[in-house]
């Protein structure tokens, strides 16, 4: 058997990566749980200023409760870094549930397999 290559690696990420952005368009959880880890967190700055966020199941409910479906919302993956068991992805994301916003993700490979650890996120005005 090969040993994996860098573009293997680069569309498993992908693969992972796009779990998310395909729950947001469907504001249904269920499917980007898979790409996270059940210990991964999710942070960014508050209107007040001060770091907001925590354990990933924030982002779960938000997504459940506060997310419409856009299936006509835009995503791309814009960077994807990797150095062996590491990486890092940014995601710019517009009108999705009416939001625009930056994400960047760090993963980690567990056991042979890409996993979200830590996501924050900017959110823009507009959409």
């Amino acid at each position: 058997m090969n040993k994996p290559t860098y573009v293997d690696e680069y569309q498993a990420i992908t693969e992972v990566l796009n779990k998310y952005i395909e729950g947001c368009k469907q504001a249904k959880s269920s499917i980007m749980k898979p790409a996270f880890d059940e210990q991964a967190t999710m942070y960014s700055v508050g209107a007040d200023g001060k770091l907001a966020g925590g354990a990933i199941p924030i982002l779960f409910k938000g997504i459940d409760e506060d997310f419409r479906p856009s299936p006509e919302a835009k995503a791309a993956i814009t960077r994807i870094e990797i150095v062996g068991a590491a990486a890092s992805a940014r995601i710019d994301a517009n009108d999705m549930s009416g939001l625009s916003f930056t994400d960047f993700f760090h993963l980690l490979k567990v056991e042979g397999k890409w996993t979200v650890v830590s996501k924050i996120f900017q959110a823009h005005d507009g959409s």
